[in-house]
């Protein structure tokens, strides 16, 4: 229990919006073609119509993913001609992938463990 009370005690408030904005980046995250054209576009630049072809998805629905990518500053375009070019718009993004996937393995030797394996 005191150590519960420390921690209340060290830890910083912050205001509730800093959630809410970092509740929407994570939203924006929260589906496996986005997640998709994010390692795409973390090897450079591609056109609306190479990430249609790469999510196996109509350009509509492309067009909304990224979209919500963008809203969220996940991602940034550019005109080329008629093209629409996506690029990342921040890079930081990897460090997250290691987390993710360390979270992920130890959740495998867990399920491991209770399997008997």
């Amino acid at each position: 229990m005191a150590m519960k009370a420390l921690i209340k005690c060290n830890s910083k408030r912050y205001p509730r919006q800093r959630y809410e904005f970092r509740a929407r980046i994570a939203k924006a995250l929260a589906h496996p073609s986005r997640l998709l054209m994010l390692d795409a576009l973390a090897e450079g630049e591609m056109c609306v119509c190479e990430l249609t072809e790469l999510v196996g998805a109509d350009q509509s629905t492309v067009s909304k993913h990224l979209a919500v990518l963008k809203q969220a500053g996940i991602v940034e375009d550019r005109k080329d001609g008629v093209m629409t070019i996506y690029s990342l718009k921040t890079h930081c993004l990897s460090g997250m992938w290691k987390c993710i996937e360390t979270v992920l393995k130890e959740n495998l030797k867990e399920q491991q463990k209770a399997l008997g394996e």
